[in-house]
């Protein structure tokens, strides 16, 4: 099954503020690309365009459009061409979406040349926040802030759901932001630590708050289970290393972006060099040594499925707590009906762990949003086309569309909001209505990426398990969002820079911490792996990350 939120576009998904050191290699490929220095008239490039275009209303083009698209191919959920989701689309919008596809075991790559190329689609969608820097000089996107006074809808919630400061926290150093963010109004870690509730609630007597009372929990299911490594990632190590640093106070795995974090002197130091990222790389060592922790989860490749394997451990019970989202909670769950039966288990999604550093968990964030080729702006739709993705990616019920595919015909909606979804139709990603013979995501196109973007809590919890909805409470009740990491947008010439030091610096941590976490490099060595960072220009790269986010601080408060 592919797991609904797959994350490995994300700096985390998401903690999404700031480059990557993969958006920083990108940086280089893009000195080409399209002039966006011609002037808009919007006055006159509206062709299209509803005049009386607002939130909350129904879009439709005065005339008939197109809007090119860049489609991301999960392996497992290839575009049909069944799929009933464009045909609505353009049924309800005059918009007819093309599609450019380009395959998920390497689309950030793809996506990177495309655009620098010049021969990226219209809308190019997966963007997180930050991934959009190494395009602006270039030219080759659009200023997306210099045109959302035309995006009602983007505008109502961001205002809505009180966004409006991490809004102003997307902007590069020219003062403007180039993508616009999928916008949650709850915000949760989407991916956790998934646990046979059951099994220990038996031996500890309760499910565990902690870091530590997870691993005394470990120890005991190991003492009845000799057999089992009873935690497992699933996701080469970077799911569980982003939602544990947080209760360590540093960062990593997806989490890491471009590895910066203020220090005791206010100054932006490099996590990978600090005691908080070394505490939290000495907990997973530790885990492994006493064969609690699943060295085979760490390293096998994912293919964007993520934990299928660990579903299988799950289901031997040979596995009891592993990394991932409500979906795979489900997966999980599915797997052991096999083995042990309906009725017999409990799994759950627990909020992250606590730590050394309290209950913190990730930043309040976006989920991924768009960039625009900017050679829509020479275009007499291009009006229209800011109001169809406003109205595609913010309008409540384009977002309900997305995700459940077509009113009365898939789903029923009750006058107390409830959605039910139609005995001949499936979701079983989230395993609705199983016995459905249509599944409305790969029969029908819809509950895809697109429909993960922008959520209301209602639609978010319209989907979910009653154990999912109960997570996004305690999460909201017993757990502190961390504050935003600090802006620090650099210019063309530190960001080539930067992109010549982040990669291999970041390279060597990725290396260095699963080696000390597998037990093949000694913790004694920790000096000289942090000597090595600095041998590899990590001060230079500090100096670089200070610089711009002084800069940043100077201009914006």
């Amino acid at each position: 099954m592919t797991m609904p939120h797959p994350f490995p576009f994300a700096p985390s998904r998401r903690s999404f503020v700031g480059l990557s050191a993969a958006a920083f290699a990108t940086v280089a490929l893009s000195s080409c690309g399209s002039d966006s220095g011609d002037e808009v008239d919007l006055g006159t490039q509206n062709v299209g365009a509803m005049d009386d275009f607002a939130a909350d209303t129904q879009f439709k083009a005065t005339e008939p459009i197109t809007v090119s698209m860049l489609w991301t191919d999960w392996p497992e959920v290839p575009v049909e061409d069944t799929w009933r989701i464009f045909d609505h689309i353009k049924e309800l919008t005059n918009v007819e979406i093309t599609l450019t596809h380009i395959p998920f075991s390497d689309a950030t790559e793809k996506r990177s040349l495309l655009i620098s190329a010049g021969d990226a689609p219209t809308l190019i969608p997966l963007v997180y926040t930050g991934e959009d820097a190494p395009f602006v000089s270039s030219g080759a996107v659009v200023p997306m802030s210099d045109y959302v006074d035309k995006m009602p809808n983007f505008q109502k919630y961001v205002e809505e759901w009180d966004l409006g400061d991490m809004i102003d926290n997307l902007k590069q150093s020219d003062g403007k932001y180039y993508m616009v963010p999928g916008l949650q109004e709850v915000s949760v870690p989407v991916f956790s630590l998934v646990i046979r509730k059951d099994v220990f609630e038996e031996l500890t007597g309760a499910v565990p708050n902690t870091w530590e009372e997870l691993h005394e929990g470990l120890k005991l299911i190991k003492e009845k289970y000799p057999d089992a490594v009873p935690l497992a990632d699933g996701f080469e190590a970077a799911s569980m290393l982003n939602y544990a640093s947080h209760a360590f106070g540093t960062k990593a795995g997806w989490g890491f972006g471009d590895g910066s974090i203020e220090g005791p002197d206010g100054k932006l130091t490099y996590v990978a060099i600090t005691d908080e990222y070394k505490a939290m790389v000495e907990n997973f060592r530790v885990l492994v040594e006493e064969g609690l922790l699943d060295k085979e989860s760490l390293t096998a490749s994912n293919d964007g499925s993520g934990a299928a394997s660990v579903s299988e451990k799950f289901a031997a019970e040979t596995c009891f707590a592993a990394s991932g989202s409500s979906g795979t909670a489900i997966e999980f769950a599915t797997a052991l009906d096999e083995t042990v039966g309906a009725g017999n288990h409990s799994v759950t999604l627990i909020p992250p762990p606590a730590g050394p550093a309290g209950d913190n968990v990730e930043p309040r964030n976006f989920w991924h949003g768009f960039m625009l080729n900017s050679e829509i702006t020479k275009s007499e739709n291009f009006l229209a086309t800011l109001q169809f993705l406003d109205w595609l990616y913010y309008n409540p019920d384009a977002r309900e569309m997305l995700r459940w595919g077509e009113k009365d015909t898939n789903y029923t909606k009750a006058e107390d909001g409830t959605i039910t979804l139609k005995d001949e139709f499936s979701l079983d990603d989230y395993a609705i209505n199983p016995d459905g013979k249509t599944d409305i995501k790969v029969d029908l196109g819809f509950s895809t990426f697109p429909a993960e973007s922008s959520e209301s809590r209602a639609l978010k919890e319209s989907y979910s398990t009653p154990e999912f909805v109960e997570y996004i409470d305690e999460v909201l009740s017993v757990r502190t969002p961390r504050e935003p990491y600090p802006p620090k947008p650099m210019d063309e010439a530190e960001l080539e820079q930067a992109s010549l030091l982040a990669t291999p610096i970041k390279d060597a941590v990725d290396t260095a911490t699963l080696q000390f976490i597998m037990g093949e490099r000694d913790m004694s060595e920790w000096d000289a792996f942090t000597g090595e960072l600095e041998a590899a220009g990590l001060p230079r790269y500090l100096e670089l990350l200070n610089t711009a986010r002084d800069r940043f601080v100077e201009a914006n408060g």
